[in-house]
């Protein structure tokens, strides 16, 4: 059987002489469609101080190297991608999907196209089992394309539905660079992690404008939604940063600590001693009623430059993060006696128990580190609901499978003990410094309740602060890390500068043990 060579000048071709070739037509229209919209859109964008789509691509991406799908879609009608890119390549060598706005097209606008293809990105990343990363800067769905988009069972719904479906299978990651409205602001609050860019950042159910008319409340863009406000007061945002540059770096921080997806173990870095500075020892006071930050007590404890803080800025009587500790990825959730003296309110305990979930969603194991009187008391917070809001913590606690390593740094009283995953909630260990005051109540409240006819018997105001001290000293003195340690209540006692390395051998341990979640069908979470 022969065979016959034909030459490019001999093959048949549709093009007329002179005109493109359909190779030369396809690279021109890539690279049309790669420029997004018109330079005028894209100047705007550049001018506000913001970076173009891929522009962040190339600071997210390994190399800037990845690959799109649906670079074409809607390029007829001059609307380059539907306003969405859809990328699939490297950060720190692991596979990720991006989700972007093309801002400089439409406002980033969902259209038709747009939901078809975030939501076929959605299903390509859960079934490939890769984190899903959303770069949102979008003004919203487009109202003209409602009666395609909006009541079907295929339509802009469906991005929400995936995302619940994907939760806890693998991480799901949202940067806010612009504004995200009305139905669209429930991707960053159904992800795991959402990155503000203060400034420019906003999220929002209803505009000033529409609050305006229905409400009558006048309001600011800012106040309404922007990021700082969702960062300290709502608790959307989880990290508030002041650049482009700055949020696509901590989306790279974040997913370092992160498995691609649920099966797979947390990645291990190099081991790095803790940063040089006061000891664990010097950090930690004697004295009940002296404050210190629990924030330096973490640095000291882990890896240099791993600390990672995880809402910072809202509820930050609750401090949780990411760290390593030899390197191991771990979640750490503490009191922060600086703040409120560590109590947990309600939004302290919301913030915790989502960071527990985060954790035992993606083998993180955690740390919790105790110096607590106990939640809030007091007719505020009951109205605020603290006891529903506080079950939500214990519950996360109680449900959680990861390895648990609770470290009693010093008081450790009432609720607060069991809600900071105290004996009773079967941790996997329970560590004590030579610090540590567990006891149902601290002294002032128990000698309050213990003597409190007594205490109001006594006329003279000076022989009634005497019995009290005495009986409080009375009280402090029973409160005794050795007397827990006698009971058998703590795994171990361990002096405050041989903490890091006693952990160092406990993480290797208990990461071994399988982890086997309750069998049911659905846990019926505190509201």
């Amino acid at each position: 059987m022969s065979t016959t060579t034909i030459t490019e000048a001999e093959a048949p071709t549709t093009a007329a002489a002179g005109a493109p070739t359909v190779h030369e037509l396809l690279q021109e229209k890539l690279a049309q469609a790669k420029l997004g919209g018109s330079e005028k859109n894209r100047k705007k964008i550049v001018d506000s101080g913001k970076l173009l789509v891929r522009d962040r691509l190339a600071l997210l991406f390994d190399d800037n190297e990845y690959i799109e799908d649906g670079l074409l879609a809607r390029f007829e009608d001059g609307l380059p991608g539907d306003a969405v890119v859809i990328a699939f390549g490297r950060v720190d060598g692991r596979q990720v999907c991006v989700i972007a706005n093309d801002f400089s097209v439409k406002a980033g606008t969902w259209g038709n196209r747009t939901f078809e293809k975030i939501t076929a990105a959605q299903e390509k990343s859960n079934a490939a089992g890769i984190p899903l990363v959303y770069l949102f800067d979008s003004a919203g769905a487009r109202i003209d394309e409602q009666f395609e988009s909006f009541a079907g069972r295929h339509a802009w719904g469906n991005i929400f539905y995936n995302q619940v479906q994907i939760s806890g299978r693998v991480p799901q990651i949202c940067a806010l660079f612009g504004p995200s409205p009305a139905g669209s602001a429930y991707v960053p609050a159904l992800c795991d992690m959402t990155i503000m860019v203060r400034g420019h950042a906003t999220a929002y159910l209803g505009s000033p404008r529409l609050a305006e008319m229905v409400t009558g409340e006048k309001v600011t863009l800012e106040e309404m939604g922007g990021a700082e406000m969702h960062c300290t007061v709502s608790g959307l945002g989880d990290v508030l940063v002041e650049d482009d540059a700055e949020a696509i770096a901590a989306i790279r921080v974040w997913l370092s600590f992160l498995p691609a997806n649920w099966e797979q173990p947390a990645p291990v870095a190099p081991a790095l001693d803790p940063r040089p500075g006061r000891t664990l020892e010097e950090i930690v006071p004697l004295r009940e009623a002296e404050v210190f930050d629990m924030e330096e007590f973490v640095e000291s404890l882990v890896d240099e430059g791993s600390w990672f803080p995880y809402k910072e800025l809202f509820a930050p009587e609750m401090l949780t993060g990411f760290a390593r500790i030899g390197g191991r990825p771990v979640g750490l959730v503490g009191n922060q006696p600086k703040h409120m003296g560590g109590s947990i309110f309600p939004d302290s305990s919301d913030k915790a128990a989502r960071f527990i979930w985060i954790c035992n969603a993606y083998n993180i194991p955690i740390l919790f580190l105790v110096d607590i009187a106990g939640y809030m008391i007091g007719s505020a917070v009951e109205r605020q609901g603290i006891i529903r809001h506080g079950a939500k913590m214990i519950f996360a606690v109680s449900e959680c499978r990861v390895p648990r390593i609770t470290i009693l740094v010093r008081k450790a009283y009432g609720g607060g003990y069991l809600a900071m995953s105290g004996a009773p909630m079967n941790p996997d260990a329970v560590i004590a410094l030579p610090t540590a005051r567990p006891a149902l109540m601290g002294p002032d409240a128990a000698v309050n309740g213990i003597y409190y006819n007594q205490i109001h018997e006594i006329a003279d105001p000076e022989e009634r602060q005497k019995f009290i001290m005495e009986k409080h000293n009375e009280y402090a003195e029973g409160i005794d890390v050795f007397k827990i340690a006698n009971a058998n209540a703590v795994e171990a006692v361990v002096p405050a500068n041989d903490l890091r390395a006693d952990l160092m051998v406990r993480l290797d341990l208990y990461g071994r043990r399988k982890t086997v979640p309750v069998e049911r069908r659905q846990a019926v979470t505190p509201a």
